[in-house]
Formats: C-alpha cells, structure tokens, sequence
C-alpha cells in the first residue's frame, strides 16, 4: 500500500502519521519527489483501512500494491534511484557509465588491463577475485590476493572495482579492503542468505538475474537486499538460459525497458556472459545501450587466448576503444534531442 500525502502536509504531520503506521507493526518508506511525497506502508497491510488512510487530512490518496516487491516497486520510489559508488561514479538518474576489465583477476596484468579500459572510457574496474565454477577443477580466482591487486589498481586510477562476492562469511574481507560495488553473480541470485546479509552493508550492490530467472525473481531479490536496509542496488540482466544453443545464454534485452518500468533501480547490461563469444559482443553491448541500460559490464583481457577464464567473451583493449566510440553515438541517439 501506499500513501500519497499531500503538498500542505507539515514536517511534523508526516511524523505522526509515520508513528502510527509503525504502531501497527508495519514499515514506512517515504520517498520525497517533485511536489510529491510518497508513504510506502510495507508489511501486513491487511490490517489497515484504506479508507480511514485517504480520511486523514494530510493524504492525498492511497493505492494498494499487488506486487511482491516493495521497495524495489517504482510505486513507492517514482523518481529513478542513483547510486553512488565512490570516486565520482553514479549510476542511474541519466548517469551512464561502462564496467570494463577481465573476467579473472590473474596478477600483475591486471593494471594493464585497468589503464587500457580507463584510457579507453571505462569508470569501473570489474575483475573476479572468486570465481564460481561449474566444475570443481577449473580456477577458483586468488581470492583475498585477488581483492588485494584489486584494491591496490582502484588506487592507482582512481576508479571503483566491481567484484563478486559468493559467501557471506567474506563481508568483512570487502568492507577492511574498501571494494566499492559488491557483484552478486547469477549462480548466487537466489541464496538469500548471502543476500541478506549484503543487505546489513551501505555497499552498492550489482545483483545479476539468475541462470533461468524470471524479472520478479531478479526484483524479488533485490527486495531481500533492500529489506535489509540497503537500498544501493543495481540489477543486472545478463542473459538466460533457453534451449537455445547458439550463443552461451539468451540475452533479454525486453528485461531492460520492462525493469524500468517496475523499478526504480539502475539498469545494468553484461553482453559478455550473455553471448559467450566476443564476435556478439559489441553488438549486443550497443542493442543494450539503444534499449536504456544504465551501464554496461564487458569482459576485456590482453590476452584472451591465455584468459585463465572466459577468453572466448572477452574483447580485447582494441577492440573495446572502438566499441566505447561506438557505444557513446548509440547512447547519443537515445537521450539527444528530437528534432
């Protein structure tokens, strides 16, 4: 449920009625727009009156939301949510931004790599310090000297690291190492556990849509992450798995305008893992950029033939300067003026 409240209404009257919303052993999400302030009463709203809401002289109107999703609701948070992920970066609100850097974190390339990307027009440093894997054989990352070498390029170049974390026991690994954006993979889109406790943190969150997730599967976890009192969280579509064979996953890119339309969090786009081969990459990262992403995140590596991991998807510095030019005309386009 929320509840509009009106532009007369005091300071101290939306206290109160806040107060009282919380007597009732629910929460109050205000959202203050343009002219416009929102309540969104989360929780067991059964027990609450509609009507002797919209009776109170201090609310507009009051609409029940049938959605799951709460906080993450466009509903309760109509203007777009930005999130600021250190060293001048924010995503989302008509801020764009591209997320560049390899797949694994695999030693001293990785500045090579870093100052490639940044030169090129990346802002955020992504690079995997643990690595969920299919088999049990195949390279798991450095781990902390993975998040150490990270820590250690995001200082030199003054850019934020995107980094995935898989276990909640490593919470306090990130937050003593400063890693700015904390990136839930697919694999992990569902463990509410970890989840929740990325949700006890203020860190910007990437959560990646899962395997064969559904878009309110992708929102409803995102709703774990904000239940929890962070609101810092950047959805990410980066493809399903279909019977289709062709490419690594199917990319739904209908994932990107649909989001915006439910949620008010930033959209991110990773063309990389959903096409699995560098030859569909850059033109996926430019469908994504026409569709209204927020930001991309793409794969590069110096050396993709010696990639300890996803060499296939991965660009290389040259091939990422010319899509970067190719990326800022496509988002021209979509956010110029129309004559």
């Amino acid at each position: 449920m929320i509840a509009v409240v009106k532009e007369s209404a005091t300071e101290d009257q939306i206290g109160h009625f806040v107060d009282w919303i919380e007597s009732k052993g629910l929460r109050a999400d205000i959202s203050k727009g343009t002219g416009e302030t929102i309540i969104g009463l989360v929780g067991d709203t059964t027990q609450i009156d509609p009507f002797l809401v919209e009776s109170m002289d201090i609310i507009d109107r009051v609409q029940r939301v049938s959605e799951p999703f709460k906080r993450a609701n466009r509903k309760f948070h109509p203007l777009d949510t930005v999130v600021d992920c250190g060293h001048g970066v924010k995503i989302g609100g008509g801020n764009f931004n591209v997320i560049a850097g390899p797949c694994s974190v695999e030693g001293e390339n990785l500045f090579r790599i870093a100052r490639a990307v940044k030169e090129a027009g990346a802002t955020l440093l992504r690079g995997g310090a643990y690595k969920p894997r299919t088999s049990p054989y195949s390279y798991q990352g450095m781990g902390e000297a993975g998040l150490d070498l990270l820590a250690e390029a995001s200082d030199e170049l003054d850019m934020p690291i995107v980094t995935e974390i898989m276990d909640p026991r490593d919470v306090q690994k990130f937050v003593d190492r400063n890693i700015e954006v904390w990136q839930i993979g697919a694999r992990n889109a569902q463990n509410f556990p970890l989840l929740k406790e990325v949700g006890k943190t203020q860190a910007p969150i990437l959560l990646k849509r899962g395997v064969a997730g559904t878009i309110d599967e992708l929102l409803m976890a995102a709703e774990y992450i904000m239940s929890e009192g962070n609101p810092n969280v950047i959805l990410c579509e980066r493809g399903i798995r279909t019977f289709e064979r062709r490419t690594r996953n199917t990319f739904d890119l209908n994932a990107v305008p649909v989001l915006h339309q439910l949620s008010h969090l930033p959209v991110c786009a990773d063309p990389s893992h959903a096409s699995g081969y560098t030859r569909y990459v850059v033109p996926m990262a430019l469908a994504a950029t026409a569709a209204g992403a927020d930001c991309l995140e793409i794969e590069v590596h110096d050396d993709p033939s010696h990639a300890w991991s996803d060499g296939a998807q991965a660009l290389t510095p040259k091939m990422f300067r010319e899509a970067m030019t190719r990326i800022a005309k496509v988002r021209e386009a979509v956010t110029g003026e129309v004559e």
